[in-house]
C-alpha cells in the first residue's frame, strides 16, 4: 500500500496492489485512514490495480474523451448560431478524401 497526502489539495491518495484490495485486515485499516482524514474535511481516493491492459484502457479513454470534446464543441457552436459548426470543428487526424 502507498499513500500520498497532498495537504494544499486536502486529498489522501491510497494506492493497492490486486493482493491488497482484496485483504480484509487491511479493508479494516483502511476504514480508520478514511475516518481520520473525513474530520479534517480531505478526500480519500483509493485506486486499486485491476486486470486489464493499461495502455489498450488508456488508449480507449483517450479517444473517448477527444470524440466527446469535438462532439460537445460542435454543440457549442451550434447553440452559439455558428453557420457551420461542422466545418470549423477542429481536425483531430487527418481527413481523407476521394480524388475525382
Amino acid at each position: 500500500m502507498e499513500i500520498n497526502i497532498h495537504d494544499d489539495t486536502q486529498i489522501v491518495e491510497i494506492w493497492l496492489t490486486n493482493a491488497e484490495k482484496t485483504d480484509p485486515v487491511l479493508q479494516d485499516e483502511l476504514k480508520g485512514i478514511y475516518a481520520e482524514y473525513k474530520a479534517k474535511k480531505y478526500m480519500v481516493a483509493v485506486f486499486q490495480s485491476g486486470q486489464g491492459d493499461l495502455y489498450e484502457n488508456t488508449r480507449d479513454l483517450l479517444l473517448f474523451n477527444r470524440r466527446r470534446a469535438a462532439e460537445r464543441a460542435v454543440q457549442a457552436r451550434k447553440a452559439a448560431g455558428a453557420v457551420s459548426a461542422v466545418r470549423q470543428m477542429p481536425v483531430f487526424g487527418r481527413l481523407q478524401c476521394p480524388t475525382d
